[in-house]
């Protein structure tokens, strides 16, 4: 009955959606009256508003396409299996992340402080995961990562991804060799 382009933009949107509908749901329990319902229904607004932000965010960071391999967040633990590539890296152990790109293709780049480090491209099947695994981190804002995956001002995506973007989008303070 849905067309398949308009069933995949509405699962795409589904979280702003919700957050939407108990947006409306809290507007219409606070126009009941009385001195329960009002202050009751501006709390469930404000809670879908919230829920609503924090997807829109998601939406923003999760990008469209066709990268070979797939993520997995599992307790801590970022997996990522490609189709010649893979590791693992512990979020606890993580103690850079940067925004890189080779060849064309964006890649997460998690490195751990053993030197250990995985790439990850941005579009492989279940990266949208690594937003909530990110905003987890210490010092880490989840309006951080949204820039963080949205090309410059002002530049041409295309530019940016052929000339070899290394960016670092987070670093773990306290770790390392202390100079005195």
């Amino acid at each position: 009955m849905i067309r398949p382009g308009a069933r995949k933009a509405l699962w795409r949107w589904r979280e702003v959606i919700v957050a939407a509908g108990v947006v409306v749901f809290g507007l219409w329990v606070a126009d009941g009256g009385g001195y329960l319902l009002p202050p009751l229904g501006g709390v469930i607004a404000l809670g879908g508003a919230a829920f609503g932000l924090l997807a829109l965010r998601r939406l923003r960071f999760s990008q469209t396409g066709d990268a070979p391999g797939i993520v997995e967040v599992d307790e801590g633990q970022v997996s990522y299996m490609g189709p010649q590539v893979g590791g693992m890296v512990s979020l606890p152990d993580l103690v850079e992340l940067r925004l890189i790109s080779i060849r064309g293709r964006r890649l997460w780049r998690l490195k751990q402080a053993d030197g250990q480090a995985i790439l990850i491209p941005l579009e492989a099947a279940g990266a949208e995961a690594l937003f909530d695994a990110f905003s987890a981190l210490p010092g880490m804002s989840s309006a951080a990562l949204v820039a963080a995956v949205e090309p410059p001002k002002g530049s041409d995506s295309r530019a940016v991804m052929a000339g070899g973007e290394n960016r670092l989008v987070w670093r773990r303070e306290g770790r390392g060799v202390v100079a005195r």
